[in-house]
C-alpha cells in the first residue's frame, strides 16, 4: 500500500470550489429566407423570415469535490500569477503560494506534472508527497479532502550562502481520507495542526524553482 504523507504535507488538497473557466462553444443559428440569387414570383409576397432562435449557452462544467462516492471532477487548475514571474519579494511569496496550490491540486487529481516542472527531484519531502498523491489515484483509488492553504508566507528576500532564497510558510491542511477502488474506506487522517515550513527556491531562466522544503523546528 502506498505510504502516507510526509510531515510538511500532512494536509491535503483541493483548489477553491468554483466553476471551471472554459465554456463550450455554441454554434450560431441562422434565420430562414430565400435562396441566394432567387427572385420572388410576380405578385407573390416575399417569404416571411422566421425569427432567429436565441442561442442558449451550454452550462460550464461545475467543480465537484471528491467524496465517498468517487473522485473530484472538473478541478480548476491553479494559474501562475503574473507577480510570481518576477524575481522580487512579492514574486517569491506569490510563487510559494502557487506552489502549494499545485500540491493541493495534485492531491485532488493525482496530477503531479506541474509540481515536477517546478521542483527539484532532490527535495525528499516533495518526492514522497508526489508518490502518495499519484499512488492513491492509481488502480481506481482516490483521495477525499486534504485541501492545502497557506495563511502566512514571508521572506526576507536574501540569497543565502548556498544560493537559495528562503521563504517561511505556514501550511494548513484539511483531514484526508483514502478510498479503495471498490469504494471502501481504507483509512483516514484527521486534520493535523498547522505547520511551519521553509522553502528554498531559486530564480533561473525567468522562473522560480523549488530546491527543497523542510519543516521549521518549533
Amino acid at each position: 500500500m502506498t505510504s502516507r504523507t510526509p510531515s510538511f504535507v500532512r494536509r491535503r488538497r483541493v483548489c477553491a470550489a468554483m466553476v471551471a473557466l472554459s465554456l463550450f462553444p455554441v454554434a450560431a443559428c441562422t434565420a430562414g429566407g430565400t435562396t441566394p440569387g432567387a427572385t420572388a414570383a410576380p405578385g407573390s409576397s416575399s417569404p416571411t423570415a422566421s425569427p432567429t432562435p436565441t442561442a442558449t449557452p451550454s452550462p460550464s462544467a461545475s467543480y465537484k469535490p471528491a467524496d465517498a462516492s468517487g473522485r473530484a471532477e472538473n478541478v480548476p487548475v491553479p494559474v501562475l500569477p503574473d507577480a510570481a514571474k518576477a524575481e522580487t519579494k512579492e514574486g517569491l511569496e506569490a510563487f510559494a503560494r502557487y506552489w502549494f496550490q499545485l500540491l493541493s491540486y495534485g492531491y485532488e487529481t493525482g496530477d503531479a506534472s506541474r509540481l515536477e516542472a517546478t521542483t527539484s527531484s532532490g527535495c525528499e519531502a516533495c518526492e514522497h508527497a508526489k508518490k502518495v498523491l499519484t499512488g492513491w489515484h492509481s488502480d481506481g483509488r482516490w483521495l477525499v479532502g486534504g485541501r492545502l492553504d497557506t495563511p502566512s508566507i514571508s521572506t526576507r528576500f536574501r540569497v543565502t550562502s548556498d544560493g537559495n532564497y528562503q521563504v517561511a510558510i505556514q501550511v494548513s491542511q484539511q483531514a484526508l481520507s483514502y478510498y479503495n477502488a471498490d469504494g471502501s474506506l481504507d483509512s483516514a487522517d484527521p486534520k493535523p495542526e498547522d505547520t511551519g515550513n521553509l522553502m528554498l527556491a531559486v530564480f533561473r531562466n525567468g522562473s522560480w524553482y523549488v530546491n527543497n522544503i523542510q519543516p521549521i523546528a518549533g
